[in-house]
């Protein structure tokens, strides 16, 4: 399948979208006739019948080898990402303590980041088209573990976010691109496994890269923490170059701006992709305003954990690597707006339990804001490979700017929550911004109910 090129026009998509109880298939995979029976039985003189669309289509599937290799690089690719992007969110306690910061101007050092990364998405994922995708993400853990050699070095606050923004920039190629790669390369029918994969990735590496860095400064520092966290991701980018498969359906198109904005454009009015961004921004907002200041509340009064303790809460992201390889089942049973139905709820369940002064209350809080929100992400982020019929890296990556937008605005505005009423604010943000989501997916419901009952009403009348 060729790469989709960026001025391609938009594909109509019902305005009753987050409807399919199942993938949507790309649009331009050929179909799948039955074979001709009448076949069976040529001779060799007989003019051989045309290839089915099956045996042409040569996207991965499971049992495939390059499928297995694909799934484990971008496994790794993922846990690059979410060691470089999140390396300072368990070490901002550390942080405050060591240079008299307030928890909102500490947690600068996270949004920093994800700020960067929002900005640089599109012209990153341009540069995928015209590159290639392999390339593209090659060079962006390169440079992004290069800065990351740089962070332990910073003198104050203020190169150390400015450090951070170029950070993100530099990790901009891979989110993006990764996401357009296996919507080219994978068959539909495992994009959804295989995109809950790569989320697991995420959250492996969100974890590892926490833990790493959040016991290495415990013992000895933050700058000790962060090179750890750099160390980690430069292993995780080896095993990315070497495991990656060439892509065989990608064709290069010239970076065209104007073009670029009318694909950006078209996407922006797509109803589906735009409820789509809405809620990859609520669901992250919910975990930025919960990662950045959870640790400040462990090591605080009433808990009063030690820090090295306090950086063990990360190993919490395990439930998100089951919840993420599990969405796309999730999906499959209940649809796209059933499975966000269910991440919307548990997520709301762990804010209101983590409210109580218990340790056991905090830890099963977070337990289900995690699992709530990676089963929400994964549904969401598999939608848009899903939808997108062009311009397949431009979608992803206004996905992914919402996305990191929303952690960005929801670990700021948690912070100065938490620093001003405690625990009781981060939760508050959290709780207003899964309203906000169960709004959206609601909107959705109704416009379905609608769609149905008029193609109802239509057919009685014919």
């Amino acid at each position: 399948m060729p790469a989709a090129s960026t001025g391609a026009s938009a594909a109509t998509v019902p305005t009753g979208a987050l409807t399919s109880p199942s993938p949507v298939a790309d649009s331009t995979a050929p179909a799948d006739p039955a074979a001709d029976s009448t076949g069976a039985a040529a001779t060799a003189a007989t003019a051989p019948t045309a290839p089915t669309a099956a045996a042409t289509d040569q996207r991965m599937r499971p049992g495939n080898r390059t499928f297995r290799r694909a799934n484990l690089a971008l496994f790794a690719a993922g846990i690059a990402t979410f060691v470089l992007l999140y390396s300072t969110q368990g070490l901002l306690p550390i942080l405050s303590a060591d240079l008299a910061l307030t928890p909102g101007q500490a947690s600068w050092t996270a949004s920093a980041a994800t700020l960067g990364l929002a900005l640089a998405l599109l012209p990153a994922s341009a540069l995928s088209d015209r590159y290639g995708r392999t390339a593209v993400m090659t060079a962006s853990m390169v440079a992004a573990s290069g800065l990351a050699l740089l962070l332990p070095f910073a003198p104050d606050l203020t190169t150390l976010v400015a450090l951070r923004v170029l950070q993100g920039a530099a990790l901009a190629g891979l989110p993006a691109t990764a996401m357009a790669y296996l919507a080219e390369e994978v068959h539909p029918s495992a994009l959804a496994a295989t995109m809950g994969l790569y989320v697991a990735g995420n959250s492996i590496g969100g974890m590892g890269g926490r833990l790493v860095s959040g016991w290495a400064a415990a013992g000895f520092g933050w700058r000790w923490g962060l090179a750890a966290s750099a160390a980690l991701a430069l292993l995780a980018a080896l095993a990315f170059r070497l495991l990656i498969p060439a892509a065989r359906h990608f064709t290069p198109a010239p970076v065209d701006a104007r073009a670029l904005a009318r694909t950006v454009g078209t996407h922006l009015r797509n109803p589906l992709l735009v409820r789509l961004y809405a809620l990859g921004m609520l669901f992250m907002a919910v975990f930025g305003a919960v990662y950045n200041t959870v640790g400040y509340r462990l090591v605080s009064a009433p808990f009063s954990l030690p820090e090295s303790v306090a950086a063990s809460i990360f190993v919490v992201y395990l439930v998100g690597t089951g919840t993420s390889a599990a969405a796309g089942r999730l999906a499959g049973r209940l649809g796209r707006r059933g499975a966000l139905y269910v991440g919307i709820g548990v997520t709301a369940s762990g804010l209101l339990l983590s409210l109580a002064d218990s340790l056991l209350c905090a830890l099963l809080g977070l337990v289900l804001i995690t699992a709530g929100f990676f089963a929400g992400h994964a549904t969401a982020s598999s939608s848009v490979g899903r939808t997108a019929t062009h311009g397949r890296a431009q979608a992803s990556a206004l996905y992914l700017i919402a996305y990191y937008l929303g952690n960005s605005l929801g670990g700021t505005i948690g912070a100065d929550a938490y620093h001003s009423v405690g625990w009781d604010g981060s939760a508050a943000v959290g709780l207003a911004a899964m309203a906000l989501a169960a709004g959206v997916t609601l909107y959705a419901t109704r416009q379905a109910v609608h769609a149905r009952r008029s193609v109802a009403v239509d057919t009685l009348r014919v």
